[in-house]
């Protein structure tokens, strides 16, 4: 699922293209990808884009008259932009499914899903109220202060794998991320919220930002002003440190990288960096976190 990196660089794609400008058609290609009734996709023809924002892992288009779309790629959707010269030429990539078409004068926003499953969604909302009801409330991770950020995490006592991946906790942190977020901090990812002591929790407050800043000037060298592809919007980056790495060395101490699979979610880790060595199996963490692991993506996603 695209994260809080991810999602700025397509904020930021999106901005040098279609700010300042209206679309001159929009159309729904699958019945399920716009969740709303009313107003329809087709009513932000016309309507000038005013300004992009980010809502948890959400874009947010915004468009005169206080209309905004808000666009939820979920774990296999993805925005694809073709510019006007070549849209005529251009071919959906295979495997891949058009959910729906955003048609500018210079271009034409897409957004697609290499599942069939169509998880990815498009809501139109009328209003600031409106817009508010889709902002699962998480603190900004790179916004928030120490005492914000202690608050936000110690709400609940959950494991901190989960605390940082819950949206309605913080804004932006997933699957991925999180896992990065607790090699920087070196932290189990199943270390309950409220152990921490203080130190660790400056720890892990430093280690959230400069992950996620580290990783936003990352992708902004990569895509220099174009639009990233569908396939460079990935979980899995050759650079990260145990997020997929499964089986291989930690670039801290060479140990290999360790892996927890639970229903449909996964967690890699280094046990010499984070655990002092020891491992952590499947079965104890069936146990552990009955009611504190979601067992679907939906789960994840929502914070239950």
């Amino acid at each position: 699922m695209p994260e809080l990196p991810d999602i700025t660089a397509y904020l930021e794609a999106l901005h040098l293209r279609v700010v300042g400008r209206a679309p001159i058609d929009a159309r729904a290609h699958s019945p399920f990808v716009v969740r709303t009734v009313s107003p329809p996709l087709a009513s932000i023809v016309g309507h000038k884009v005013s300004g992009l924002r980010r809502l948890g892992k959400r874009i947010v288009l915004e468009f005169e008259g206080s209309l905004f779309a808000v666009i939820h790629l979920m774990i296999a959707g993805r925005l694809r932009w073709t510019e006007a010269e070549s849209k005529k030429q251009a071919k959906p990539p295979s495997g891949r499914i058009v959910l729906a078409t955003i048609e500018f004068e210079n271009g034409t926003l897409a957004l697609i899903e290499t599942s069939t499953r169509k998880r990815a969604s498009i809501h139109l909302i009328e209003g600031e109220a409106g817009l508010a009801g889709h902002d699962p409330g998480g603190v900004e991770p790179l916004e928030c202060t120490p005492d914000e950020f202690r608050a936000a995490l110690l709400a609940e006592n959950r494991t901190l794998k989960r605390a940082l991946a819950n949206p309605r906790a913080f804004a932006g942190i997933g699957n991925a991320y999180s896992d990065e977020i607790l090699h920087a901090a070196r932290l189990s990812p199943l270390k309950l919220t409220r152990s921490l002591t203080e130190e660790e929790t400056s720890r892990l407050f430093e280690g959230a930002r400069a992950t996620l800043q580290k990783w936003i000037e990352n992708l902004r060298r990569e895509f220099d002003g174009r639009f990233p592809l569908p396939g460079e919007i990935t979980a899995f980056r050759p650079g990260f440190a145990v997020h997929g790495k499964f089986g291989m060395p930690c670039p801290n101490c060479a140990a290999p990288i360790q892996r927890i699979r639970y229903e449909e979610n996964e967690t890699n880790y280094c046990a010499r960096c984070q655990n002092e060595g020891r491992l952590l199996a499947d079965r104890a963490l069936s146990r552990l976190l009955k009611g504190d692991w979601p067992k679907t993506l939906e789960e994840l996603e929502e914070g239950r």
